[in-house]
Formats: C-alpha cells, sequence, structure tokens
C-alpha cells in the first residue's frame, strides 16, 4: 500500500496548474466516492483569523464533550496537521486509505493537489462520523474545494486583499467571492466588523440567516474580562481567548454567534465557553515564546495580518533591539508589509523558501533596501528559515526578541524540531 508521501507526490503531479478554481470536477468525483456529512457542519472563509477561528470552535465543542473533525490548511510542519481528530492530528495511514478512494473514484478526472488533498480528507472526516466537522476554506470561498460540501452554518472572518490575482483587485469583489459559502437559509456569520456590501448584498440575496457584528451580536470589555451578547443571549466576565492580539477578539465574537445560531443541534454550557477560550492553542498566531531572548512566531503574510502583527509588537513593550526572520511568497504587496512593520524591525533576516511560488531572499532584501528609509536598520539573505533564525540569535542579546513571520513555510520552517527556547549566546554554559 502507498504511503501518505508517495500519495501527496502523486496528488502533485496530476494536474498541470497548481491552482485552477471551479467545482464541476471535485463534485464529480466526491458524488462517485459518496461523500455525505451526517453531522453539523460549519464552513470558515475570510482573509485572516480563518484559523483562530477554527481553533476556538473546536476547544469550545471539545470543552461541551463533542467529538469533533477540523480541516485547515496549509500545515506548518506535517501535512498530517491538516486535519485534527478529537483534537489530535490525523494518523498517516489511515488518511492515505482516503487518498486510495479519491484514486479510484476519479478516473479520468485530473484533481488539482488541493482538490485531491482536500477530498482524500473530506472521506477521512465522513469515514469518521465526528459530532461536528469544522472546515476551513482555502484561497477564496465561491469555487473553493471546500465549497462542495453544504454547510450548516458559514463564518466569514475579516476580509482584506490577498489572491487578488484570483478573487479580484478590492474589498468588494474578494468579499463577493467570499459569500459563495452562504446557503439559503441558514446562518451567515460575519466577523469582519466592516464588511463589504457585496458579502451583505449576497446575503440577502439568497435569503441567508444574515448576522452581523454590531448588530446581531457585540462585544464589550475592559482590561481584565469581556462579554459578549447575542439574539437572546449573552456571556460576561469572559477571560480574554488564551490566543494572543487585540484581533483574536473580533474572531472569538463571531465564533460565540456561529455556536449560538447552531444551538438547537449544538447546545452548549457557558462553562464550556470560557473553558474553550481560555485554553485554545493554535502555534504560529502571534505565538510568544518565553527565552531569552523571546520569540515570537506569527504566519502573517498579508498587509492586513501583518498591521495586526505590528499593534500586538507594539504592545508588548521596550526590547533594545527586534530581529526579524521574513519569508513570504511572490505574489504578495510587500510595500505595505514592509511600511507598517518597518519602523519596529532593527535587522531583517530575509530567507529563501523551499517552493517555487516563494519570493527570493535577495529579492526581498533589495525591495526593503529601496524603501528603507532608517539608517540604523541592516538587513541579510539566509537559505533557510532555520540558518537565518540561528544567524539573529548569534547577534541577539538576551533582552533582545526575534520576530519570525510571513509564510506558513517561514514559521513551519523554525518548528521543524520542534518549538524552539531560545538562549542566546551570552547565555551559554561556562561565559
Amino acid at each position: 500500500m502507498k504511503t501518505l508521501a508517495d500519495w501527496l507526490a502523486h496528488a502533485e503531479h496530476l494536474h498541470p496548474k497548481n491552482i485552477e478554481l471551479g467545482l464541476d470536477r471535485i463534485r464529480a468525483v466526491a458524488e462517485r466516492a459518496g461523500l455525505s456529512f451526517d453531522c453539523p457542519v460549519i464552513t470558515v472563509a475570510g482573509t485572516n483569523g480563518k484559523g483562530s477561528t477554527c481553533a476556538m470552535l473546536e476547544s469550545i465543542l471539545t470543552h461541551a464533550g463533542y467529538r469533533t473533525a477540523v480541516f485547515t490548511s496549509p500545515h506548518l510542519v506535517r501535512f498530517e496537521e491538516r486535519l485534527r481528530l478529537r483534537g489530535e492530528p490525523v494518523e498517516g495511514d489511515e488518511l492515505a486509505r482516503h487518498f486510495e478512494a479519491v484514486e479510484r473514484a476519479r478516473g479520468d478526472i485530473a484533481l488539482t493537489y488541493f482538490e485531491f488533498t482536500t477530498l482524500a480528507i473530506l472521506l477521512c472526516i465522513a469515514a469518521n462520523k465526528p459530532d461536528a466537522a469544522i472546515l476551513e476554506v482555502g484561497l477564496g470561498g465561491r469555487l473553493d474545494a471546500v465549497n462542495i460540501v453544504d454547510a450548516d452554518c458559514a463564518v466569514i472572518t475579516s476580509i482584506d486583499l490577498d489572491h487578488m490575482e484570483f478573487l479580484g483587485p478590492d474589498r468588494e469583489s474578494i468579499g463577493r467571492e467570499k459569500a459563495g459559502i452562504l446557503r439559503t437559509g441558514r446562518p451567515a456569520i460575519v466577523s469582519d466588523p466592516v464588511p463589504p456590501q457585496s458579502v451583505i448584498d449576497h446575503a440577502t440575496e439568497i435569503g441567508a440567516d444574515l448576522w452581523l457584528s454590531g448588530r446581531d451580536f457585540n462585544v464589550a470589555g475592559d482590561k481584565q474580562q469581556w462579554g459578549w451578547s447575542g439574539r437572546g443571549r449573552r456571556y460576561s466576565g469572559l477571560a480574554y481567548p488564551a490566543l494572543r492580539g487585540a484581533n483574536q477578539l473580533v474572531n472569538a465574537a463571531g465564533v460565540l454567534a456561529a455556536l449560538e445560531a447552531l444551538r438547537p443541534r449544538l447546545p452548549i454550557t457557558a462553562q464550556a465557553v470560557r473553558n474553550g477560550l481560555a485554553m485554545v492553542e493554535l502555534p504560529g498566531r502571534f505565538q510568544i515564546i518565553p527565552g531569552e531572548p523571546t520569540l515570537v512566531l506569527d504566519v502573517a503574510h498579508n498587509a492586513h495580518a501583518v498591521a495586526a502583527l505590528a499593534e500586538n509588537l507594539d504592545a508588548m513593550g521596550f526590547y533594545p533591539t527586534t530581529h526579524g526572520v521574513f519569508g513570504v511568497m511572490a505574489d504578495k504587496d510587500l510595500a505595505p508589509i514592509l511600511g507598517r512593520i518597518g519602523p519596529l524591525i532593527d535587522r531583517w533576516y530575509f530567507t529563501d523558501l523551499p517552493t517555487p511560488r516563494a519570493a527570493g531572499a535577495a529579492e526581498l532584501l533589495q525591495r526593503w533596501q529601496a524603501q528603507n528609509k532608517r539608517t540604523d536598520a541592516s538587513g541579510s539573505v539566509h537559505a533557510s528559515p532555520m540558518e537565518a533564525l540561528q544567524a539573529a540569535i548569534e547577534r541577539a542579546d538576551p533582552a533582545d526578541r526575534i520576530v519570525v513571520f510571513g509564510s506558513f513555510f517561514t514559521v513551519g520552517g523554525v518548528l521543524e524540531h520542534g518549538t524552539p527556547r531560545l538562549r542566546a549566546r551570552h547565555l551559554s554554559p561556562g561565559d
């Protein structure tokens, strides 16, 4: 029998394009394979905040005693991270069986890598019969492979500019694509506080049950705690979500709205909400790892996410020097990213990434130099995220901080051998 690694290599060569939007091919194969779900399904689309939203839904439902299945992408280190069953990554052998089922069902239909792998994961979820399935929608919405599933509840997180060559040039066109996951008569939770009008218009046109932040649900809080109120229910005195950053309250508000909308099928207690939010974990989302120097990991790879990262870094307090390890895909709009976080980073370590879609480290350095106005900042290039991190550790003092951000490949590259605990060279034994 082929291993998961064999199947992944096979899936990479089936289709000439990395991305080909459209649902006809994958829908045909899904029907042949007999894909169907007999539990409530929540889909989550948006530009930023999808992974955090999925993790909070999973954590609260798990604390309420439900068996969950969660599909997110991309992964940080191992492909198996893309599917969590009852909170644990799926076993490679189990997933391989479902790759085999997709191969049998597809016949002469060419699926892209994402379509092939998504279908295998969906079949694996259905076979495990969870109490609730949470599916992160990939790049878009309307034409994304995950959208072959008719969700019982759809959540749209914050919408901003990313993947514009596929989704359109502005927030309105991108919003229209994301709104394609909404369904007639079913809850449509929009956690973006200022959503594009196109999302509201589409929800109204198809008759979805639209929940808007500020109208159907609200949050309020002080430094110690926060509260949520929605249609006919409120939670007060909640601890802030364990995922750090001010932006997480926006995500948490949408999560509670989704769970309220699904209450008839998935009732939860206030205690499950409290525990779920207090104990949620998600690597690589403004993850702060104590050490000397402090290490911050964040998969912020577009202007909107980097703006949130910059605010969160500002709120951390004073560090003598901030070192930035950065690698990103070639299609990203670099000017606003560098412009927003540039004032906070004193030493840059640009890294190559192990994918042809990435921008080269030398090109990133060049782009940074072209717009850098700080005479006291410096930049260097490195062959891999781990080498870049090593160079930063060599130069850092114990009181500094190192921020690793950008693509999933960048953050995943420093997590390959587990979570690094840093001790600056000045603290090595024998100093």
